[in-house]
């Protein structure tokens, strides 16, 4: 049961990475590797504010300005500068490697009896059960790990809730269109290069977010946590997109936070089977390789059995 709890906490903070890859990724159509560094930059600055005693509230906001003005760097350079996507994003991912270096002032930071946002969700289970440990279907869960999976689901919850209405207004469908036909938005008086300016900066601002409550979870903000990110992000999308098939933004949004979750859990039983944690990345980078051709595979199996009924 810790393992489900586990998987499905690390899951939700991850969907919020996932949702910001979804913004650049499927909306606007941007290779958008930035992704890999801006998380990082979310957990170093909410890391650091942390160890300094400030509130995590406060650490988490700062981590989503972070996020959103790397995301605005990479947005200039290739709408400004007129460099193409993914060498806009390597840029800024480089350079916010050194930039996280120089807020963290070391290469890894630990969290140790630092206040954490699911704090007072742990103090509020305490207050109701008197006890340490609760006991869940048989097992005995740690109070802390429930109060960090409540607030990981609120907070998702709440930030899925929020990008669904705000891609519904006008602006948010001025934002999707630019990714879709420039043109058409240019012709309605919108400038798509803002669009995309600001679409990135709302990405990464996501992504930084995920970054900080994954310091706070995990006990510590590293310099390399972010390697690989972006893959995951995109794992999940196309997860997502399978479980879901077709449907609204809505369940688009749904079917995201559903796909890292099930991305998640599949690694966490890998791991549980005694994958060795430095293979990590190789079958990080095998489910991918499995979900993108899956659809295609299904596609095939299905269209030889109709041909197969058709020639009977």
């Amino acid at each position: 049961m810790n393992l489900v709890i586990g998987a499905f906490t690390m899951g939700l903070i991850l969907a919020l990475l996932s949702l910001g890859t979804l913004i650049s990724f499927r909306m606007i159509r941007f290779t958008d590797i930035t992704v890999d560094g801006s998380i990082t930059l979310g957990a170093a600055i909410s890391a650091v504010m942390l160890m300094q005693g400030h509130a995590p509230l406060t650490a988490l906001l700062a981590s989503l300005a972070g996020g959103a003005l790397a995301g605005t760097v990479t947005g200039l350079l290739h709408t400004r500068f007129k460099i193409p996507q993914i060498l806009s994003g390597i840029l800024v991912m480089t350079a916010l490697y050194s930039v996280n270096l120089r807020v963290m002032g070391r290469s890894n930071i630990p969290l140790l009896d630092v206040s954490t946002l699911s704090d007072p969700v742990e103090k509020g289970l305490f207050a109701l059960t008197d006890a340490s440990r609760i006991l869940l279907w048989g097992w005995q869960i740690p109070l802390k790990d429930i109060a960090v999976f409540l607030t990981s689901l609120g907070l998702c919850a709440g930030v899925g809730f929020l990008l669904w209405r705000f891609l519904l207004t006008h602006f948010g469908t001025a934002l999707r269109a630019a990714g879709h036909n420039p043109q058409m938005v240019k012709a309605q008086g919108v400038n798509p290069h803002t669009m995309v300016i600001l679409s990135l900066a709302l990405s990464n601002a996501l992504v930084a977010l995920s970054g900080s409550l994954l310091a706070q979870y995990q006990g510590f903000g590293d310099v390399q946590m972010g390697i690989g990110m972006m893959v995951w992000g995109l794992a999940s999308i196309i997860i997502g997109e399978a479980l879901v098939r077709r449907g609204g933004l809505g369940v688009a949004i749904t079917g995201v936070i559903l796909g890292t979750i099930l991305f998640r859990l599949l690694i966490a039983i890998a791991l549980r089977w005694g994958m060795n944690p430095n293979d990590l990345k190789l079958v990080t980078a095998l489910f991918v390789f499995l979900a993108l051709i899956a659809p295609h595979g299904a596609e095939k199996i299905l269209t030889f059995f109709r041909g197969g009924k058709k020639r009977a």
